[in-house]
């Protein structure tokens, strides 16, 4: 033995290299047989795989330009960044965009734009910018809601976050005076510093569920008396990731908390299922948002990625008949977002969001009934100029999800779905999660949000307006392309947006029922 440690003892180090790389020669062509690079070419095949593993971050630092990635590029991703920090967000020697390409958004502005006279609610707070309806308000729910941000947190679970991710984006909410949508894992402790929520239901009904997996009304009534920051809940019935597909939480990945929050067992796979069991058919789904409704006092309403129109045709007709339905719809763009799905339901399911928002607007608008609901677009809509042509086309606040992550430090390193994300946003690894300072990233993505409303009031105002709902669809022209140069969103979705109520900023910042940290407590 003394012999043999003398003898691996005089072992140069380079000698050690040799030894190592020819044990890991014979384990490639010899051991394993499940890559053939690596049989056929020993030691140097693997640098083929390394490669291939840190290929999208070599693309994304080297290799794309600066308007080339998706989903994000990186003049894009820097906006949100610089926004969120406080950091000079400016571009200088004019736009590198390519100005001709197609759907490319030109905002038409007015010859004199719209001038803030003295007193006026933004010349003390160039931030404030609420919705200009009230969820709930015209079927007299015993709780309406007006959200006091035009953006607010979209729809993200804790599990799909960590928690860490989950808290500072609730802080920020609340600073920033949004509102935070739990997605459909329940409503976790995180969810709970301070933001007005929005509670999703989704098919699995985690955090309302009964022992079988059944929806539970005692539980929501519940959860809504002892948890009076919930100021609204949404049914989903499908998101832009996934449509019309379930999910699966492994065994695995279900800590106690987790456990407890959904309302599962320890132990077993977590099943999201495609189809709600409270509900089959159009007029059940509108007889259980008025029971949740009139049980909870609160405004209801259903988010939905868009295919099909015939059900939509029926629930807008239904809704016309009865007087009865959602309060709000929100319309989830198939772009996807943080929920992990396959790449045929990412890449072709359900309509990006522009065309299916325009589809579902018009059949509500020809029902004349599209003053009587809330329109929420969610879909890569968290840059002003997008926003424009949102409000523009109908919608009344926009849910951010993937943007907000961004504020908190994502840098979309594409693997929420590995749990192995680097930024500690979308993982549950605990020292992955370390990196994250609550109180810094809450003020992060509170400044983010400051930094948006700030800038599409600069927009609004220099289109001629006092708010965005004011907006029309004569205001933003897209580029068609051919020789129809451009066009109006008039013209080129064939509808009109219905003309919001509106009288004034002031007396949005003296609704009742306004929210965030600029409600009105009287």
């Amino acid at each position: 033995m003394h012999t043999l440690l003398l003898f691996l003892g005089n072992i140069p180090w380079w000698g050690w290299i040799l030894i190592v790389l020819a044990l890991v020669a014979i384990r490639d062509i010899f051991v394993q047989r499940s890559h053939t690079i690596s049989h056929n070419f020993p030691i140097v095949g693997h640098l083929r795989y390394f490669l291939e593993s840190i290929g999208p971050e070599l693309r994304q630092y080297l290799v794309a330009n600066n308007r080339e990635e998706l989903p994000f590029n990186r003049n894009e991703r820097g906006w949100i960044y610089a926004s969120a920090k406080k950091e000079n967000n400016y571009e200088g020697f004019g736009t590198d965009q390519d100005i001709y390409s197609h759907q490319y958004i030109f905002v038409n502005n007015a010859m004199l734009p719209f001038k803030v006279p003295p007193g006026h609610p933004n010349t003390t707070d160039k931030h404030f910018l609420p919705c200009a309806k009230v969820m709930g308000a015209y079927r007299q729910r015993k709780r309406p809601f007006r959200p006091g941000s035009v953006i607010n947190i979209s729809a993200m679970s804790f599990g799909s976050l960590s928690a860490k991710a989950v808290e500072s984006m609730n802080l920020g909410a609340k600073k920033a005076g949004a509102y935070h949508n739990t997605g459909e894992g329940g409503l976790s402790p995180y969810h709970s510093m301070g933001a007005d929520v929005v509670f999703q239901v989704g098919t699995g009904y985690f955090g309302v569920r009964d022992k079988n997996g059944n929806f539970s009304m005692k539980k929501l009534k519940k959860m809504v008396e002892e948890k009076p920051f919930v100021r609204a809940i949404e049914i989903k019935l499908s998101q832009g990731a996934k449509p019309g597909k379930g999910g699966v939480l492994p065994a695995k990945k279900i800590t106690r908390e987790i456990a407890d929050i959904r309302h599962v067992d320890m132990g077993k796979d977590v099943l999201s299922p495609a189809n709600h069991t409270a509900f089959s058919s159009i007029k059940e789904l509108i007889a259980f948002v008025e029971d949740i409704a009139r049980e909870t006092g609160l405004p209801v309403g259903i988010k939905a990625a868009i295919g099909k129109l015939d059900q939509w045709h029926e629930l807008a007709s239904l809704m016309k008949e009865t007087g009865k339905g959602p309060d709000f719809i929100t319309i989830d763009g198939g772009e996807g977002g943080t929920g992990a799905a396959p790449p045929s339901f990412a890449d072709h399911v359900s309509l990006p969001w522009v065309y299916g928002f325009s589809d579902v607007y018009r059949i509500f608008k020809e029902m004349d009934i599209a003053d009587r609901i809330v329109f929420v677009a969610s879909g890569k809509l968290g840059f002003p100029a997008k926003a424009t042509m949102a409000f523009a086309m109908g919608a009344d606040c926009i849910n951010v999800a993937r943007e907000a992550m961004m504020s908190i430090g994502c840098i979309q390193a594409q693997s929420c779905h590995t749990n192995r994300c680097p930024s500690g946003v979308a993982t549950q690894n605990k020292w992955l999660q370390s990196g994250i300072n609550i109180p810094l990233k809450s003020d992060r993505l509170h400044q983010y949000f400051d930094t948006f409303r700030k800038e599409f009031l600069e927009v609004t105002h220099a289109c001629g307006y006092e708010h965005p709902c004011q907006f029309t669809m004569y205001d933003v022209d897209i580029s068609v392309g051919d020789r129809n140069l451009t066009q109006t969103l008039a013209a080129t979705y064939k509808y009109n947006k219905v003309k919001v109520p509106f009288e004034s900023m002031e007396k949005l910042k003296e609704c009742p029922h306004l929210g965030g940290s600029n409600k009105n407590e009287a």
